[in-house]
């Protein structure tokens, strides 16, 4: 106890030392939680597509009903679909006339005879579509087979650079947190020379001297994690309507309560172990 009230007496004797120790901890958590956010909507997005009819297969009028069920039955056992769904032309006819119920025109024109059955494919890896895809077109019986593979590749390599980006970012602003809360104990040593050699003259162990200096680093880091995580929730919950209409129906939203505390605790966790980090590197090079 009597390190803590150290530890706080020091805090208060220089404020702006410890509001710009707090601050860089701030926007340091602050990265790390809007990296967080972006990670797992990334992920949802991704799970989304893998959900959908990624591949979209069209047969040839001559393919028989087995013909078509002996392939599905071939894409099901390789293990990388995920589910399959058959559209005869009656159906598509009918998914036709729906898409274009405002043009007479058009659904006069169109018979069933003349649209193509087709195989909607999901999988269960974004990575996975190409050797589908591939794979289909070997069959004699398709006629075309359509796969967004600009589309998917994008989303797939931005997501891929949107994460690297964060963790270099993330490993930046640590380093620099460890450097100026590691700068700030060492002056505050400094500054209480006089003191910690009294302190040795009457018999106050080494570990005695440095806690409160640990203490104090954990602190900053503590407070910039948890009040970096508070301005990055709030941005993200103020933000959350008008990214929904952007994803228009992705369900990204709503992101659930114990992920937030889970990021909190491992934020936190993180705050400690760069805190008692940087503060006791410290004391090894101020305190021999």
């Amino acid at each position: 106890m009597i390190h803590l009230k150290t530890t706080w007496h020091h805090i208060r004797r220089s404020p702006y030392q410890a509001f710009a120790a707090i601050l860089i901890m701030l926007l340091t958590f602050f990265v790390v939680s809007v990296f967080a956010f972006v990670i797992v909507g990334s992920s949802k997005v991704i799970s989304y597509f893998e959900t959908k009819p990624q591949v979209t297969v069209f047969f040839k009028d001559e393919a028989k009903q087995e013909n078509i069920d002996a392939l599905k039955e071939d894409l099901e056992s390789g293990g990388q679909v995920s589910s399959t769904k058959f559209v005869s032309k009656d159906e598509a006819l009918a998914i036709y006339r729906e898409q274009n119920k405002n043009d007479p025109l058009l659904l006069e024109l169109v018979t069933a005879d003349i649209l193509p059955a087709s195989l909607e494919v999901s999988a269960h890896k974004v990575e996975d579509l190409a050797p589908i895809s591939e794979k289909l077109k070997e069959s004699n019986y398709v006629q075309e087979v359509i796969y967004q593979k600009d589309v998917v590749s994008t989303l797939t390599s931005w997501t891929g650079a949107l994460r690297k980006i964060g963790v270099g970012l993330i490993i930046l602003l640590s380093l620099v947190s460890v450097f100026i809360i590691g700068t700030i104990i060492g002056i505050k040593i400094s500054q209480k020379r006089d003191e910690i050699e009294i302190m040795r003259l009457i018999g106050a162990t080494y570990w005695y001297i440095r806690w409160p200096f640990i203490f104090e680093g954990i602190f900053y880091s503590v407070a910039g994690a948890l009040l970096g995580w508070i301005v990055a929730s709030g941005v993200f919950w103020y933000a959350s309507p008008f990214l929904a209409a952007f994803l228009r129906g992705i369900p990204v939203f709503p992101v659930s309560p114990v992920y937030l505390l889970i990021l909190l605790g491992g934020e936190l966790l993180l705050a400690i172990c760069l805190g008692a980090f940087s503060s006791f590197l410290a004391v090894l090079r101020y305190l021999k």
